[in-house]
């Protein structure tokens, strides 16, 4: 039998017609090296193939004002003049996509702002001179302000906000208010969402009312002396109390779902399908709020913290492509890689949409060993990955599409 998320058949919030939907493509919209490309002007002439790939969304980079070109050590959070273009081509592209119906997502950077002007113990943790001009008690004691402790991580070596005071969360919710309404984002990313409670990123959502929002909550996956654990049910559970810790108003990023994935395809398939015979990802226990993904600016790009293994990215794109969940594309992936790379990920992006594949499709998981996994999927689509033999039964099974190790069929 398939199987339909328990979780979602008890979604009690409405959650607006984006997440009900399910039928998101996510587009990560740049890399770590994007600010030294004149990045604003590169997206908006992309903007129409963006659109005809059927893309839903896009995740710009922090468009704000930054202390670091890349946009992740936020100061005046009111200047859209950074170093991937002025605000006026920012408005050029936002306008562009808007046009093509690609809703804009921007990158939340609130965990952390660097300060303008030394305050408490000679430190950086001021903010006089600019929008937002807050003292030290906005800053976290723990980062060496006079406010409270972290409700969460710290992110190092930089100031890091008490999202406990009402007046930060006040100036943080018509901030983004202004994002959303004024600016014209229409989706959310929250950057290090660890490093505050969860339960703040449902109070921002509901203050500015994006229509999809995404945390990234990423820890460690479990690792042992023999490398990563087959059970990563733990792991996927901490990132299922953030989901709702923001009162199931955000989707998260499914880093369990990459961790497994990556060594799965190494020739260890048996991964992909977990005790109750399900994905062993947050995939598998609440996919309307997976967002799943093979690489993104920290993982890949060249920071390479945490790289997919390259000489397999298609058939990790015949897993999420086929699967439920909300799949993201990596910018390198579908424009840097190479013509052939971006007509196959587009084209397993058609056969998901035509087939009507979506974030709550059932899947029934067929083969899992060493050099095989073959899934069906809804009831319209088959697929296979890894260079084990394998085709559906039955003559109403069509190939649609097939690549380097892997192969979908549709009905």
């Amino acid at each position: 039998m398939g199987y339909v998320n328990e979780r979602d058949q008890t979604d009690q919030t409405d959650l607006g017609r984006v997440v009900r939907n399910g039928r998101e493509i996510l587009f990560q919209g740049f890399n770590w090296e994007s600010h030294k490309h004149d990045w604003w002007r590169n997206l908006e002439r992309k903007v129409p193939d963006i659109a005809k790939s059927g893309f839903t969304s896009v995740w710009l980079p922090p468009a704000t004002h930054s202390f670091s070109p890349e946009g992740y050590l936020p100061q005046n959070l009111y200047s859209l003049n950074s170093s991937y273009g002025s605000e006026h081509l920012l408005k050029a592209l936002l306008h562009k996509m808007k046009q093509y119906k690609v809703r804009a997502m921007a990158d939340i950077v609130i965990n952390h702002r660097v300060g303008t002007t030394q305050g408490h113990g000679g430190m950086y943790n001021r903010y006089d001179g600019v929008p937002l001009a807050w003292n030290e008690h906005a800053v976290t004691s723990c980062s060496g302000g006079l406010g409270n402790r972290s409700t969460g991580d710290n992110f190092h070596g930089v100031p890091n906000i008490d999202h406990s005071q009402n007046f930060v969360r006040k100036d943080i919710i018509a901030w983004l208010q202004w994002l959303r309404n004024t600016v014209g984002f229409e989706d959310f990313r929250f950057d290090f969402a660890r490093g505050y409670s969860a339960k703040y990123v449902k109070e921002y959502i509901e203050g500015a009312k994006p229509l999809f929002s995404v945390g990234e909550y990423w820890d460690s996956c479990n690792y042992s002396g023999h490398g990563l654990d087959y059970n990563q049910d733990s792991h996927r559970q901490r990132i299922i109390n953030w989901i709702d810790g923001t009162g199931q108003l955000s989707a998260a990023f499914d880093f369990t779902t990459k961790g497994i994935l990556q060594e799965a395809v190494k020739g260890q398939f048996g991964r992909l399908r977990d005790s109750q015979g399900k994905p062993p990802g947050v995939m598998g226990w609440w996919p309307s709020r997976a967002v799943t993904f093979l690489d993104n600016h920290d993982t890949g790009s060249t920071q390479a913290h945490w790289p997919f293994p390259s000489n397999h990215v298609m058939e990790g794109y015949a897993y999420i492509l086929t699967h439920p969940g909300i799949p993201a594309v990596f910018y390198d992936h579908f424009y840097d890689w190479g013509d052939s790379i971006h007509d196959q990920i587009a084209k397993l992006m058609d056969i998901r949409k035509s087939k009507d594949i979506h974030s709550r499709s059932s899947i029934r998981i067929l083969e899992a060993q060493s050099n095989l996994y073959a899934a069906i999927i809804g009831d319209k689509l088959t697929m296979k990955i890894g260079d084990g033999s394998w085709s559906p039964a039955g003559k109403e099974w069509k190939l649609a599409t097939c690549g380097h190790r892997y192969a979908v069929w549709h009905k």
